[in-house]
């Protein structure tokens, strides 16, 4: 077998190469130039792959061992404002500024390596003494720290200058002289503003960018407007002349807004300015300025690949929660609250926070609680605080890595190799199947790839070799269905002559073809008849066509309900319709979907009755039989005519359960294999046990009451009296049976098979049968 098969296959590949190679080729083309043009969004479907295969791929990450967080959380916002004393000391958020002096210098004395401020202290407070208190901390304490600066469109240029690190422990230089002997000190005059050259010397940064362009400050409005040029914005002149670093704070989202890359450098006119976490990191590492080339950044001693940009993608490895230790403001200023009322009155120590909790550590300090309004989206989640991104970039500029993009070249080259292996794939098997499960594959795990290659730290395009693998599907099912349709059109002319065109239909679209001849297989027949069809029909023996015409609005209405429940329509015989489940079309549920297509032709055809009622036309009363078993199913007749069927045993009986419903006054009856299939889905009563006419065998027949569930509670309770009353009557207990069966009747009496069963009892009580008693009835035909 395995021979023929790839011979097959072989002689595929030599009839269809070309179409394989071309379809390659323009799909992988067209997802390029998709790429370069962002055509049909494939930038936003990069987006979203990268952050699948990010959180899917890199969670995980062990908690960094560099970098702690302390911000203002929903604890700080609500500990500050229901303490009074911190309140009148600190006011409410934005708090004042002898804060954050309190906090960094308990920070330094509880070990911290560095403090690096995610936020911007460029506006005067109203005592601007708790500025100079934060200043004299900053300067007297020698912390190494970094704080954030921002930049305007409405902020003039500031001149060009020679930048140079001032690393933590320099020498500050000199004030102005024109400035008071106490630069810190609040009096009605507002102190000058430093000289525009100051401001730039403390601002920018030293970067070395040989081959690369550094992205200059500006902004673009999304509605299409003028580009404006950004400058930054002077802080407090107290902070600008103690604080040894300072870093940008930009937004740096990508258009939908999620933060998942970062710059490291910007230009401005003549000057260059780093990123926070930069600033941070060239203080840490004692770097004189930063080196920043494609594809390479340096910071010291410490030199990481980027992307060929000067950018890099973010290594967030998780939910933040579970990538940092955060402490809350509140938390620290408990702690320092502790402390000092046991130096001071000796109490007992218990500290809110852990010795070693900073110890070594770099703190990034910043909002955490929605309320601070710094809220951000990563691919990890929808809103994170805003000082994760400086988290993050300042812990893969110490110790950890970037993610950076791949060549492009491997970008095509993956894109070229899923296009080639696509349309191989679906124009060599052609299998439908594949038709449809593989470009879903290709939609729902095209991340996969490129995902595990992010454990590595490179970013494989994702959106590009999608695009083409799709392309490539398209193409090769336009291929196989040319293909298909011209065998389909063969495959009709060859059996229009022995099977009904509809049922062709179906075989080529399932593309299996019955035995013509014949195969068993265990399927359901079904049966159903109008009662007293003889009468009905003599109503319109003067009117023939009348009768034809309601003849055929019944078949239609039945016939529509059974097709749209799988069945296929054997034959009409008169009145009666025959149909088959589970033939030719394969169905393992076939028991299930008869009952159920048996009870919606009940429902259809009781709407029916009321429709002929209110038109003065005779009722059309249905009753149905059903039988599941091994049948021989195939084509039958002659050469003159052929009929697809089924024979044997299963289908006579279905045939007398049909017309049992008379002597039982139901509806619906059922088979005992058609019950054991269905049991599950459908509310069903046994009724009695049968030997159909010239067979010994004895069958247990049932009634098809609902479906599973739908049974209301009266009729349950009829239908669990006469399963007492069977019970009874089988063990030849005739006069116990009566009074339940007579209750039955008195809550429904309709019940027909209770008013069968009471009137064999009644029988049985004043004519006692032969024992043992069967309890066994002779269907007659």
């Amino acid at each position: 077998m395995r021979k023929p098969f790839l011979r097959v296959h072989a002689l595929r590949l030599r009839n269809s190469w070309k179409l394989i190679l071309g379809v390659t080729l323009l799909a992988t083309v067209g997802a390029a130039l998709c790429q370069h043009y962002d055509l049909l969004r494939i930038h936003d479907a990069e987006l979203t792959a990268y952050d699948n295969g990010l959180t899917l791929f890199t969670r995980g990450r062990p908690r960094s061992s560099e970098v702690v967080l302390v911000g203002i959380d929903d604890a700080t916002l609500q500990g500050i404002r229901d303490n009074p004393h911190y309140t009148r000391n600190f006011g409410v958020y934005p708090y004042s500024r002898n804060l954050w002096a309190l906090v960094f210098e308990h920070l330094t004395d509880l070990g911290a390596r560095a403090i690096v401020f995610d936020g911007v202290m460029d506006e005067r407070g109203s005592d601007e003494g708790n500025d100079a208190a934060l200043a004299q901390v900053v300067e007297t304490r020698g912390i190494p720290f970094t704080l954030g600066f921002s930049v305007n469109a409405g902020q003039p240029s500031l001149p060009g200058v020679t930048p140079a690190n001032r690393l933590p422990g320099d020498a500050v230089p000199p004030a102005p002289e024109d400035l008071s002997a106490d630069p810190f000190a609040a009096t009605d005059d507002t102190p000058l503003a430093p000289p525009p050259d100051e401001v730039a010397r403390a601002l920018a940064f030293p970067v070395r960018h040989e081959g690369l362009a550094l992205p200059v400050l500006a902004h673009d409005p999304r509605d299409g407007g003028p580009r404006r040029a950004l400058h930054p914005v002077p802080p407090l002149p107290a902070l600008l002349r103690v604080t040894p670093g300072f870093g940008l704070v930009a937004m740096e989202a990508d258009g939908d807004g999620r933060l998942r890359r970062t710059r490291f450098a910007y230009a401005e006119g003549a000057n260059t300015y780093v990123t926070l976490a930069v600033a941070a990191a060239a203080d840490l590492l004692g770097a004189q300025r930063v080196e920043l080339s494609p594809g390479r950044l340096r910071v010291g001693d410490r030199e990481l690949p980027v992307n060929p940009d000067g950018s890099a993608e973010l290594d967030f490895g998780g939910r933040w929660e579970e990538r940092f230790q955060a402490v809350s403001v509140y938390a620290v200023l408990e702690d320092w609250a502790r402390r000092e009322a046991h130096r001071e009155r000796g109490t007992p120590l218990v500290p809110v926070i852990a010795e070693d909790t900073f110890r070594g550590k770099v703190v990034v300090v910043g909002g955490l609680a929605v309320g601070t309004a710094d809220v951000k989206a990563t691919p990890f989640q929808s809103e994170a605080p805003g000082l994760v991104k400086h988290a993050v970039a300042l812990e893969a500029l110490l110790a950890g890595r970037f993610i950076t993009e791949a060549p492009f070249w491997v970008s095509l080259l993956l894109t070229a190799g899923v296009a080639l292996f696509s349309v191989a794939l679906l124009t060599l098997l052609r299998v439908p199947a594949l038709e449809i499960l593989w470009p879903l594959a290709l939609y729902f795990g095209f991340f996969l790839v490129p995902g595990v290659c992010l454990t590595r730290g490179v970013h494989v395009l994702s959106a590009m070799p999608l695009y083409a693998g799709e392309f490539a599907c398209l193409s090769a099912v336009a291929f196989n269905h040319m293909f298909a349709n011209r065998e389909r059109e063969r495959l009709r002319e060859s059996f229009n002559r022995f099977l009904d065109k509809t049922l062709v239909d179906q075989l080529v679209e399932q593309q299996r073809l019955p035995s013509l001849e014949g195969e068993t297989r265990e399927i359901t027949a079904f049966f159903s008849d109008i009662r007293g069809f003889s009468s009905f029909s003599e109503r319109f023996k003067a009117d023939p066509k009348a009768l034809v015409a309601l003849l055929n609005r019944y078949l239609t209405r039945v016939s529509a309900v059974l097709m749209e429940h799988g069945a296929c329509l054997d034959k009409y015989i008169g009145d009666a319709v025959v149909c088959l489940f589970g033939a030719p079309l394969t169905m393992s549920d076939h028991a299930v979907r008869a009952c159920h297509a048996a009870l919606a032709v009940r429902s259809a055809v009781d709407a029916l009755r009321v429709e002929l009622r209110r038109e003065g036309l005779p009722d059309v009363y249905t009753r149905m039989g059903l039988n599941s078993a091994e049948m021989f199913v195939g084509n039958f007749g002659s050469e003159y005519l052929l009929d697809y069927t089924a024979i044997g045993d299963g289908m006579n009986l279905a045939a007398r359960l049909e017309g049992a419903n008379k002597a039982y006054d139901t509806v619906i009856l059922i088979g005992p294999r058609t019950y054991a299939l269905a049991h599950a889905h459908i509310e069903a009563r046994e009724l009695d046990r049968v030997r159909v006419a010239g067979k010994a065998e004895v069958v247990t027949v049932y009634e098809l009451l609902a479906r599973k569930g739908e049974l209301s509670a009266a009729r349950g309770a009829t239908v669990a009296r006469y399963a007492r009353a069977l019970a009874l009557y089988r063990e030849a207990r005739f006069a116990e049976a009566i009074p339940l069966l007579e209750d039955a009747l008195g809550a429904d009496a309709e019940d027909g098979p209770s008013r069968l069963l009471l009137g064999r009892c009644q029988h049985y009580v004043e004519n006692p049968p032969a024992m043992p008693f069967e309890g066994v009835t002779n269907l007659e035909k």
